[in-house]
C-alpha cells in the first residue's frame, strides 16, 4: 500500500463511531501501541516498513490499524508528532532529574533517537510536507526552544556557558547527525555529543587557567 493510497473503504471509520463520543479505552490503548510499535519500527528500519508487519507488532488487525490510520501518512504523522512531544518535553523532565549539564548530554541523546525515527519515515513525511496532506510541524524552533531552557538553566546555576545562542547549538546537533547519517556509528555519534557538551562548558577566566597550569 502506498502512502497515498487509503485504507479499504469498510475499514475508514471513526473510532467513535461518527458520534463525538470519546474513544473507548481500549481503542486508545491499542493507538498507543500501534504509535510506540511503528516508532520503533521506524527507528530501526533499513528497509520500508510495512504496515501489516506493524499490526502484527502490535497484536491488533490490520483493520484496526486502518480505522486509527487510514494511509500510510496518518500513521507516520502520529508518529512524528509523539516523537516530537517527547523529545521537546524530556527537556523539563531532565532537568527535574539531572543537573543542567548532565540534563544537556542526556537530552542530546534523546535527540539522536528522535532523529533516527525520522530517518525511517522521511520519504513519506516530505512527500506528505510537498502535498500538504501532513502539516509541517515547527520542528526547528521547538528544538531550538528545548536547547534554550537547559542552557538557561545551565548559566543560572553556572555549570554552561551564558554566551551561547541556541540556534548555533541546534546548528551543530543537525551537523552531527547529517554526518554520521550514513554510517550509521553510534559510537562516533556519542563522541561527537561528548565534544559540543564540553563546548558548551563554562570558560575558565585566564587568571583561573594560569593557575592551572602553573599547578
Amino acid at each position: 500500500m502506498t502512502s497515498q493510497e487509503p485504507a479499504p473503504a469498510a475499514a475508514r471509520t471513526d473510532p467513535s463511531g461518527g458520534t463525538g463520543r470519546p474513544v473507548r479505552a481500549d481503542a486508545r490503548r491499542n493507538r498507543e501501541k500501534l504509535i510506540a510499535v511503528a516508532r520503533d519500527a521506524f527507528a530501526s528500519a533499513e528497509e520500508p516498513v510495512s504496515l501489516e508487519g506493524i499490526a502484527r507488532a502490535a497484536g491488533v488487525g490490520i483493520g484496526t490499524l486502518y480505522r486509527h490510520f487510514p494511509t500510510r501518512e496518518a500513521l507516520v504523522e502520529a508518529v512524528y508528532a509523539a516523537e516530537l512531544d517527547d523529545v521537546t518535553g524530556s527537556a523539563a523532565t531532565l532537568l527535574d532529574e539531572l543537573p543542567p549539564e548532565a540534563a544537556l548530554r542526556a537530552w542530546m541523546d534523546r535527540y539522536a533517537t528522535f532523529v533516527a525515527t525520522k530517518r525511517g519515515m522521511i520519504e513519506t513525511l516530505r512527500t506528505g510536507w510537498a502535498s500538504g496532506r501532513i502539516a509541517t510541524p515547527t520542528t526547528r524552533k521547538r528544538i531550538t526552544d528545548a536547547i534554550a531552557l537547559i542552557l538557561e538553566r545551565g548559566a543560572r546555576a553556572g555549570t554552561l556557558r551564558a554566551d551561547v545562542d541556541p540556534e548555533d547549538v541546534t546548528a551543530m546537533l543537525l551537523g552531527v547527525f547529517l554526518s554520521t547519517a550514513a554510517s550509521d556509528t553510534p559510537e562516533q555519534t556519542g563522541r561527537l555529543l561528548d565534544l559540543i557538551a564540553d563546548a558548551l562548558r563554562p570558560i575558565p577566566a585566564p587568571a583561573t587557567r594560569a593557575r592551572a597550569v602553573d599547578r
